[in-house]
């Protein structure tokens, strides 16, 4: 949530600035602003809307410096409005501020300053925490970089900040707490962001940030970084690999509807390297110094949000049918909440996009403290997750700039797949026929996916037209296609604003089908598999009282044809595979019904794509 972005050089500030901010839009998009400094002064630029928004603002003002901060908002305390939008000077003007996260103790700090005649504009906490760095500042003659850390030991909360002072135009100070930063380290530059993107087309070598961390950045110096101790840290530089085409639409209307059609591509990656059809082997290097602990584990705990949490789902039946582990899924917002029990023999896996979403970290760090061994499935290299944890998996999907997850989660699958499966192998818990047959089917999932992009989005589309309209929706799977229903449903929420319910098929009779009527279109995953008759009947009862049936079946199916209103065909493949071919029509449906409501898909309403604050 939010986008940071900073720059320190002898370049311009302001193009480098607004280019990021566009790049990290994706995070929040409530409002926008930034600060340049001059050489004499602060020139702030900020408005409620979007970075565009921001632009036309600026106008023809002059934006001359080589020392700037941006940020792009998604609003916590205060409404989004041009006051509320950041960057936040202090009350002397002489310090300006851009921060992401919550400080929770911002009103007693904020009564304190106030009771030492410090006035405020802003509903933020972000004023609150300069003006507080400023009190210390001055209040014991301080040098800037002395008043952030003794700033950041009295605040509780999360927080990415980046400061800049009006007295010295050669400094740039950020610090780090639970929310992600990133500096970027150039010739005689630095750069400093939330991620990657916008550090990418400069320069390859960068330094993640980790909690408690402050970094100074000066012109024609050495990267400085100290931690809230005051001692001194040595910077670890690694390079990108990270593409710039990568972030860019590629002639597609939408970087979802580019993600979707990327599924291929990424799930053929995320197998690379690890699936050996020809052998029979899968390896996954990640977890290899834990596979005995994996094996001989009595629990698997999968803690995520959202997206991935319908991935960990997934996953729920993939272990506990192929590695005989139990598995529980929790929602990583809800686990530490009710003090869950959890032992050095349970595996905590933590999956998330982004790998710095604040509630799974939350998760992890409760589940470390209790001794499990805690793993990770992420996609961003460098992230929190991959840092925090024992071991674990990078999915390989590439950047994903739609906030409606779509190639995540395939990709998510995919390796839990690929980890119940080389768990399983390593238990003698899967008959090596059927690994076999698995493993073979696996491989053909790409092409599979490639050919279902091909052939089902005219029919998708089609589909979308008659039902764009509609108020609600049902979603119904069965067994590991329970999951892909909820994910259909949360699609269709996230980016359409049409409300959505998914539903284990069976217990439609408990309850939704009282929903049911001509007003209702219901979606079924109706695939040939050993529910399919009961996926039939429930079919039969929402028909038999006028319901409107669009079902995912099997290639060549002739049964659901015959009594469903509207059917989209993939490919056949193995049963516990099917969540990957049936959840693109779905995210298929949501992109076209949003398109056709003329939302906006790739920044839907109230939402971000990383979640960093709880």
């Amino acid at each position: 949530m939010c986008g940071i972005v900073g720059y320190i050089g002898e370049r311009e500030a302001y193009p480098i600035l607004i280019k990021g901010l566009k790049r990290l839009e994706y995070r929040g998009y409530d409002s926008s602003g930034v600060a340049i400094h001059n050489n004499k002064s602060i020139d702030l630029f900020k408005c409620k809307g979007k970075v565009v928004d921001l632009e036309n603002h600026v106008g023809n003002s002059s934006t001359t410096g080589g020392v700037g901060i941006g940020h792009t908002r998604w609003a916590t305390h205060g409404e989004p409005n041009d006051v509320n939008a950041h960057p936040h000077f202090s009350q002397s003007e002489n310090l300006v501020m851009i921060h992401n996260g919550i400080i929770e103790n911002y009103d007693v700090i904020k009564k304190q300053l106030i009771s030492r005649g410090y006035n405020f504009k802003s509903d933020t906490d972000t004023e609150v925490f300069i003006n507080l760095i400023e009190d210390i500042q001055k209040s014991a003659n301080l040098k800037l970089g002395e008043a952030v850390r003794i700033a950041l030991k009295k605040v509780v909360g999360a927080y990415a900040i980046t400061i800049i002072d009006k007295s010295n135009p050669n400094i740039l100070i950020a610090a780090k707490k639970s929310s992600p930063l990133v500096v970027g380290v150039g010739k005689g530059e630095f750069f400093i962001a939330s991620d990657a993107t916008p550090i990418v087309e400069y320069t390859k070598n960068v330094v993640y940030l980790e909690d408690g961390q402050i970094v100074i950045l000066k012109k024609g110096k050495d990267l400085k970084i100290v931690n809230i101790e005051d001692v001194q840290q040595t910077p670890y530089v690694q390079e990108l690999d990270l593409q710039l085409e990568e972030l860019e639409k590629g002639g597609y209307d939408h970087f979802m509807l580019k993600e979707i059609y990327e599924q291929p591509r990424s799930i053929n990656d995320s197998l690379r390297g690890r699936l050996d059809v020809k052998k029979g082997a899968v390896t996954l290097g990640g977890i290899k110094d834990y596979e005995q602990k994996f094996t001989n584990a009595q629990r698997l705990i999968i803690v995520a949000c959202g997206t991935s949490w319908h991935a960990g789902l997934v996953g729920e039946y993939l272990f506990e049918e192929l590695a005989r582990i139990p598995v529980e899924v929790e929602y990583a917002s809800e686990f530490r909440y009710r003090n869950p029990i959890v032992n050095e023999n349970d595996i905590v896996l933590a999956i998330s996009q982004s790998g710095e979403t604040a509630d799974t970290l939350a998760a992890l760090e409760l589940a470390k403290s209790k001794g499990a061994t805690i793993l990770g499935i992420c996609n961003v290299v460098g992230s929190t997750i991959s840092r925090l944890t024992d071991a674990g998996s990078y999915t390989h999907a590439g950047p994903e700039i739609g906030v409606a997850s779509t190639k995540a989660f395939t990709a998510q699958v995919t390796l839990l797949t690929l980890m119940s499966l080389k768990i399983g192998r390593k238990k003698g818990t899967i008959m090596e026929s059927r690994f076999r047959l698995i493993i073979s089917a696996l491989d053909s999932i790409p092409n599979q996916v490639e050919q279902l992009l091909e052939t089902c989005n005219d029919q998708v589309k089609y589909i979308a037209d008659q039902f764009k309209d509609a108020r609600n929706f049902l979603y119904l799977g069965r067994g590991v296609n329970f999951p892909v229903a909820l994910e259909g449903a949360l699609k269709l929420k996230e980016i359409s604003y049409i409300h959505a319910e998914g539903y284990p098929a069976a217990e439609m009779k408990h309850g939704p089908i009282a929903l049911i009527d001509e007003e209702m279109p219901m979606v079924v995953i109706a695939t040939k598999d050993a529910s399919y008759e009961k996926v039939v009947s429930n079919i039969q009862e929402a028909k038999a009282r006028k319901g409107i049936v669009i079902a995912v079946v099997t290639e060549g199916d002739t049964q659901v044809k015959e009594i469903a209103d509207y059917t989209i065909e993939i490919p056949a493949t193995n049963d516990l595979l099917v969540p990957l071919l049936a959840t693109i029509p779905l995210q298929l449906l949501s992109y076209h019904i949003a398109v056709m409501r003329g939302c906006n898909v790739d920044q839907p309403r109230n939402l971000a794509k990383s979640v960093t604050v709880e």
